[in-house]
């Protein structure tokens, strides 16, 4: 018996000025994930690897709001996604 890697995952979110919360605006496993996070890189969009997180994304639907629990995570991505992005343009 072989152990395969297990299958990539992706989700991706969106924020805007209009939203509460940010939402879910695609995801996917596999071939599907690994286009999401091209995509996201062809954008200039920051990509961040962390398992659980997705793990827990990826039980949203798409267009959904991302839950009031992970409020606190997702913000704190976001501040170190800018402070990341200000590094690189400063």
């Amino acid at each position: 018996m072989t152990d395969s890697p297990p299958r990539r995952q992706a989700v991706a979110l969106a924020y805007g000025e209009q939203s509460d919360a940010p939402r879910v605006v695609a995801m996917g496993y596999g071939n599907v994930a690994e286009r999401i996070i091209e995509q996201a890189r062809t954008q200039g969009v920051h990509v961040h690897d962390e398992p659980a997180l997705v793990a827990l994304l990826m039980q949203l639907e798409l267009d959904q709001q991302i839950p009031p629990q992970l409020y606190d995570v997702i913000a704190e991505l976001l501040v170190w996604t800018y402070e990341l992005r200000d590094k690189r343009y400063s």
